[in-house]
């Protein structure tokens, strides 16, 4: 019976039967994260001395909005898959648990949705 429930979980079909899919999300938001965050260090320090209007014509460019938005969006999930292992692991109350999970979920939606957002107010010059 124990042995049972040892394969259950390699398998990834633990008592959530989730546990595969989130460590393979967390592991390919990471991998997104890479290039994505090099891209953004670089282009920030070629523009470090530069004005407003050069950033903000920057940022305005299709190409450089589609990765902002990836960025941001691989930024966040994967922020959020973090703090929601982090709970699970450390808040042992289950209904405290969950609305730490729920809270941290509706914050990274909400905070990628604005910042989403604010890129395209730019890229469309409103």
């Amino acid at each position: 019976m124990a042995d049972r429930g040892s394969q259950a979980q390699i398998r990834g079909l633990g008592s959530a039967k989730e546990g595969a899919a989130h460590w393979w999300a967390q592991r390919l938001t990471a991998v997104a994260l890479v290039p994505l965050v090099l891209w953004f260090v670089i282009s920030i320090i070629m523009l470090a001395g530069s004005g407003y209007g050069a950033v903000y014509h920057w940022m305005g460019s299709p190409f450089v909005s589609v990765l902002m938005i990836l960025l941001i969006g691989a930024g966040f999930h994967h922020a959020q898959l973090g703090v929601q292992v982090i709970i699970e692991d450390y808040v042992h109350t289950g209904w405290l648990k969950i609305t730490c999970v729920a809270l941290v979920k509706f914050a990274a939606v909400t905070l990628a949705l604005a910042s989403a957002f604010a890129v395209l107010m730019i890229a469309f010059g409103e």
